[in-house]
């Protein structure tokens, strides 16, 4: 029973931190706290996204690949990539990483802050922490995961073409003019959306767990991997759902 007690907790405080983030914007919005963290989100984020996006676009057209060579169909190729990367590996890649490398780092950070009486400092001070630091970070995590998607998605292409036309001995002309076969507008539209919910999320779960810590610096260490596992799985659940409505309300390319 305390378990379940303890995870309705953790939503009531994730719902209301993403909730109360938000209206903080009446305030004003801390525009120099939002460049820093957008900067510090993508610094950290792009080079490991890239090399992630790479092989895993190169494994996907070897496996697609290979099976498409059995059937006579190698130019479908990029068809299958399309689908594959841009629909569902970019945003979810792009999350993750934004929820490994960024959340930990806003986990810490608001922790540490806790633990120092910082925060409890800026409300004696009048200055609300939710408006001042979880909200541009709320709004950079969201941005940053739009903005990085598009850089997955180009990574796990290139990659894609790699194992497609040098190693498999197909055509380039072939590879990118069987993108329009399978996917279209509404997939790259789904992609950003995806990003920026999964970065949102990403963000107020990370955020909750630092603004809240409660003991010492174990107490930090022990909120940042809760906040990282927590992330992980409900992207997961998120993810099936969003794909699920896709599917029910954009009808499939013929």
């Amino acid at each position: 029973m305390a378990s379940v007690r303890n995870g309705f907790e953790t939503l009531g405080g994730v719902t209301s931190l993403a909730v109360d983030g938000p209206l903080a914007i009446r305030k004003g919005f801390p525009f120099t706290e939002f460049i820093q963290q957008c900067w510090f989100i993508s610094k950290v984020t792009v080079v490991p996204l890239v090399f992630i996006s790479i092989p895993f676009g190169v494994i996907l057209a070897l496996h697609v690949g290979s099976f498409f060579t059995q059937i006579g169909a190698e130019s479908h190729i990029g068809a299958t990539m399309i689908v594959g990367i841009v629909r569902e590996s970019a945003p979810v890649a792009t999350a993750l990483l934004i929820a490994g490398a960024g959340g930990s780092a806003m986990t810490a950070d608001l922790g540490s802050r806790r633990i120092r009486s910082e925060l409890d400092a800026m409300e004696v001070m009048g200055v609300d922490p939710i408006h001042r630091l979880v909200l541009p970070r709320l709004i950079a995590a969201s941005l940053v995961g739009i903005l990085l998607v598009s850089v997955v998605s180009v990574a796990g292409i290139a990659g894609g073409w790699v194992m497609a036309v040098p190693v498999q001995g197909g055509t380039s002309g072939a590879y990118f003019a069987s993108f329009t076969e399978l996917g279209y507008l509404p997939d790259f539209y789904s992609s950003l959306i995806k990003a920026a919910i999964f970065g949102y999320l990403a963000a107020a779960i990370s955020c909750h767990y630092g603004y809240n810590v409660r003991g010492g610096p174990k107490a930090v260490g022990d909120a940042v991997n809760k906040a990282v596992v927590l992330t992980f799985i409900v992207l997961f659940f998120v993810n099936l759902m969003i794909t699920a409505l896709y599917f029910n309300l954009v009808p499939a390319k013929i």
